[in-house]
């Protein structure tokens, strides 16, 4: 039990560490929180026009609309601007307790990892290497490539970079950590 809690640990630091450089550091994803100097017009503008915190694809219509509707807007929106706006009536950043959470996410997906190689047969240093990228890639395919596919993300070589770093790293510590005697 205390190998994995190490384990877990150590492996959810080393996670954790990766994303922080990939955000700050390194600034892998600086394309998807780009400037523009129009942000207080922008900003002062969308004040005005929402009530409510959401998410807002641009052009789209009601839920109750009809599909004629929903194809005629496709039509009508083919080679015209589009958007997707994630808005928040008010700024609430509280870094201390967003870096414990997502601490708290990577150690807890060390230990679902530490978890599925408990279950192998004895396996090797590259098996655990491999599993742990694999398994980054399953995240990476599902998450953030299947939003690009339909939204266009601009991080889009970042995130898969996270995806096999990420993983790779915690795999290559968890690699060594449980094979030790």
């Amino acid at each position: 039990m205390k190998k994995w809690i190490i384990g877990a640990i150590v492996g959810g630091i080393i996670s954790f560490a990766w994303q922080t450089i990939s955000w700050t550091v390194a600034n892998f994803h600086e394309s998807a929180v780009a400037y523009t100097p129009k942000q207080k017009e922008v900003m002062d503008f969308l004040n005005t026009q929402f009530s409510e915190d959401g998410d807002f694809y641009m052009p789209s219509l009601p839920r109750e609309s009809s599909q004629e509707q929903f194809q005629a807007l496709m039509d009508e929106s083919k080679g015209k601007p589009w958007a997707k706006v994630s808005y928040h009536k008010s700024y609430d950043m509280n870094m201390g307790a967003n870096i414990i959470k997502g601490l708290l996410s990577c150690i807890v997906c060390a230990a679902l990892l530490i978890w599925i190689f408990s279950k192998m047969q004895n396996p090797s240093f590259g098996t655990i290497v491999l599993s742990s990228i694999f398994i980054g890639l399953i995240g990476f395919s599902t998450f953030a490539l299947s939003t690009h596919i339909w939204y266009d993300s601009r991080d889009i070589g970042a995130s898969f970079a996270d995806g096999i770093m990420m993983w790779g790293l915690c795999g290559a510590w968890l690699g060594w950590w449980l094979r030790r005697k």
